[in-house]
């Protein structure tokens, strides 16, 4: 693709990057056939070739709107267009950038302005999100049907293990999934305590930085990044074998701390190692003795394999394989490629699209009555639960008994 980009930008880090990445677009179009905005509304520009195209003139200096902004807006980030594409484009990465400029260009309405910023200064936080959601659930009762489903029942930790082994890992509560279900964590070290793997979680650790990212607030976003890697790297030193992720989403953004902290000279080097050293829960599991740990009894399941993990870090039947393994029924499912709406924040911000995509997720998971659905991410996990008729859990939890 031929670009103009304006050379204020073009000298710049930022600008550059995007240069490149649009060279690499042929406009061929095959992400559209993949993209689940795309699929819904039948726009262009709500498919990743029109988005780039806006993003491109929104980097040549032309006129930029509020339609450009909700095109934006309206991108999942599942990825799934950079699995299709033929060219390698990174998309991801370019609307990171188009989503940073167009904040400084395009005002939002002050409702909008609230709403990210109560996500902003809340999500990221479990401090301030977990007594929000505790109060939830005790006045669940007294709420509205339509907002009693968005709140998750409440799930007791469970017993960590009391064994010590020479192997260690590392493991990232994160920001809202101790709230939500702190059991998969638990179950976690439970089923590597079993693996001879002991599991410490750094208490310093927080948020990975992605909700914040999302939102074109890189630089909160980096603190979080830099923040993590500080809490780890006492232990890094010390010889932890990996940095464990329950949650996918977590772990495709942790992943990539070495992409976003290249140009930074004090922690470059340090985020290579740290995305080095990261792992999604399903690629220790697989490297293990996992066949130890089988199904007590046949039982019937869907897999949803979220967004972050197969297009995001590239892991495909993984888990599936795991799961067969041990002896679960895993059942065909439609368009498993195709984002479930959770997205991050996008539930919140997009809940029109995001809950239409949710009704096509769970028609396709329970097409053949599935026992449980499984999945590997917590946000995923909490949206699919809203609308399914049979528990959602983490996979992890099937490996636990």
């Amino acid at each position: 693709m031929k670009t103009d980009i304006t050379p204020s930008l073009l000298n710049t880090v930022k600008g550059k990057q995007a240069d490149d990445i649009l060279r690499t677009c042929v406009h061929c179009g095959f992400c559209n056939a993949t993209c689940p905005t795309y699929q819904l509304l039948g726009d262009e520009n709500d498919g990743p070739r029109g988005r780039i195209y806006l993003i491109k003139q929104l980097l040549e200096g032309k006129d930029v709107t509020e339609s450009t902004q909700l095109h934006l807006d309206r991108c999942l980030t599942c990825r799934s267009c950079e699995t299709t594409c033929p060219s390698g484009v990174k998309y991801s990465q370019l609307l990171d950038i188009g989503r940073s400029l167009i904040e400084e260009k395009v005002p939002r309405s002050f409702k909008e302005r609230i709403t990210r910023k109560l996500i902003l200064n809340i999500l990221p936080y479990e401090k301030r999100f977990t007594p929000l959601l505790k109060a939830g659930q005790f006045f669940k009762p007294f709420t509205p049907k339509v907002l009693r489903k968005k709140i998750p029942r409440k799930t007791t930790k469970g017993l960590l293990p009391g064994n010590s082994h020479s192997r260690k890992m590392l493991i990232l509560d994160g920001c809202v999934q101790p709230a939500l279900s702190p059991d998969i964590n638990t179950a976690t070290a439970r089923v590597l305590d079993k693996l001879g793997i002991s599991l410490l979680t750094i208490k310093k650790a927080g948020c990975c930085g992605a909700v914040s990212q999302h939102l074109g607030e890189e630089e909160k976003a980096l603190v979080f990044m830099k923040n993590n890697i500080d809490a780890w790297w006492p232990e890094i030193e010390s010889g932890a074998e990996a940095i464990v992720m329950t949650a996918s989403g977590c772990g495709v953004m942790v992943k990539e701390y070495a992409h976003h902290l290249q140009h930074d000279s004090e922690y470059a080097s340090k985020a290579q190692r740290i995305s080095e050293l990261c792992k999604d829960i399903s690629e220790i599991v697989f490297n293990e003795d996992y066949k130890q740990l089988n199904a007590p009894e046949k039982t019937k399941i869907s897999w949803h394999p979220p967004c972050t993990l197969q297009h995001g870090q590239k892991i495909t039947g993984v888990v599936e394989k795991i799961l067969g393994d041990c002896g679960y029924d895993l059942l065909p499912v439609e368009n498993s490629h195709l984002c479930c709406g959770s997205a991050g924040t996008y539930s919140i911000l997009q809940p029109v699209i995001s809950t239409k995509l949710q009704q096509n997720k769970i028609e396709s998971l329970q097409k053949h009555s599935p026992e449980m659905i499984v999945t590997g991410n917590i946000g995923c996990q909490t949206h699919l639960q809203e609308a399914s008729n049979v528990p959602v859990i983490h996979w992890i939890h099937l490996l636990d008994n």
